[in-house]
């Protein structure tokens, strides 16, 4: 079984304009259209069971809208056992009233949120980051960071391994994942300064970036108990990250830790 625990869609409107106009700050071409049948599509044809879509809320006042559409996706997930794509919610450091927000989430059955530094134009040790993380541990909901570099902000990293560092230190969140191994780009990093804290990694674009034995010995160095496989579809090939996975050579317990086993945990399905 695999989840891929980091991917991406958007109302098919919305898709039409924003995954071109993605594409071209990427410079990366799309593996699929940004739809729910595109990433149905790339689901079957790359043996991916369930697809968890992250939703960026770049701005406070769009949180109702994104809520809905991501309540939607899961009102689907839950009727129809085929449907096979769940979603996460998502907030804003900016939102007023975080905490009641984060409580509208999880009464709504969201098990996890998603924030993007970058995007969000937030460092990740802001105190408002913090407050959410904190809230969220104790509602018990995992948070899903954006970590490391991104073409979005090519000149200032919001998301850096210090700032991961004095999080932990301060906040220690009950169950926070990390994005693109702990943070994009920055491995050596992550190598001295993340593995082995008590945080989870995604595998999501680092696939392509990473070469399969140095992906194998992070994920073994840190613990295949705290590594969740994902793609960052459609901005990677899912087929290929599964077959990738698949290949490298981990146990056959680590790899379904790895490729299931802590998703279906964090997700509680």
């Amino acid at each position: 079984m695999f989840i891929d625990i980091h991917s991406h869609i958007f109302p098919d409107k919305v898709a039409v304009k924003a995954i071109p106009k993605l594409a071209g700050v990427i410079k990366r071409e799309p593996s699929m259209d940004g739809t729910y049948t595109g990433l149905q599509k790339s689901m079957e044809d790359g043996g991916v069971d369930i697809s968890v879509v992250l939703p960026t809320v770049t701005n406070p006042h769009q949180f109702d809208s994104v809520i809905r559409f991501a309540d939607q996706i899961n009102e689907e997930f839950y009727k129809h056992p085929n449907w096979g794509i769940i979603s996460l919610a998502g907030i804003h450091p900016d939102n007023d009233n975080y905490a009641e927000k984060l409580k509208q989430i999880k009464s709504m059955g969201f098990s996890g949120v998603k924030i993007h530094p970058d995007y969000q134009g937030t460092l990740f040790n802001d105190i408002k980051y913090k407050r959410i993380l904190n809230k969220a541990s104790e509602l018990d909901l995992f948070v899903l960071t954006h970590a490391g570099f991104d073409v979005y902000s090519p000149n200032k990293v919001h998301c850096t391994v210090p700032m991961i560092q004095e999080v932990l230190d301060e906040v220690a969140p009950t169950k926070l994942v990390l994005a693109h191994m702990g943070n994009n780009e920055f491995y050596d990093e992550v190598e001295h300064g993340i593995l082995g804290r008590d945080v989870y990694l995604d595998t999501a674009y680092t696939i392509d970036n990473i070469p399969p034995d140095r992906l194998r010995s992070m994920i073994q160095k840190h613990g295949a108990h705290k590594v969740l496989f994902g793609t960052d579809a459609p901005w990677t090939h899912q087929k290929k990250g599964v077959t990738t996975l698949a290949e490298m050579g981990l146990s056959e317990e680590e790899l379904a830790l790895v490729s299931h086993k802590n998703a279906l945990n964090l997700l509680k399905i």
